[in-house]
């Protein structure tokens, strides 16, 4: 295996994902699974590919990562940011393009802390008068 071109990182919620890409034919290997096998939804497949299709690359890169913590959407979400950022360290002239897009902004939105009293964060328990 040839040594990777970039290795970023890409967060979103609680998930964290590290992703190396080298030069290949598009093929994407996530904690040693395929990309239908680790993400079986469309959806899915649509935000991590997301970055490479806006810029045109899909078939340029082979992308190897490795994704922790989270769920589902949280990862894609993580996935879809490191490779973005590869990109932008591969070629510099595609950041605007990916900026544009909102594929480089670090989505700020985390699950809420629970409060002493509540059962989650905002819901109280049922309230009886008598």
């Amino acid at each position: 295996m040839t040594a990777p071109l970039t290795q970023t990182t890409g967060r979103r919620k609680r998930a964290v994902a590290r992703a190396s890409l080298r030069p290949g034919t598009g093929q994407f290997t996530i904690n040693g699974k395929t990309l239908e096998a680790y993400f079986p939804t469309d959806a899915s497949q649509m935000v991590v590919a997301e970055p490479m299709n806006v810029t045109e690359t899909r078939e340029a890169y082979d992308v190897s990562a490795t994704i922790h913590g989270g769920g589902a959407s949280g990862q894609a979400g993580a996935l879809r940011m490191a490779i973005a950022r590869s990109l932008v360290e591969l070629d510099p002239e595609s950041r605007h393009i990916l900026k544009t897009s909102g594929l480089l902004t670090r989505d700020p939105r985390k699950k809420e802390s629970k409060k002493y009293g509540l059962k989650k964060a905002r819901k109280a328990p049922q309230f009886t008068k008598r």
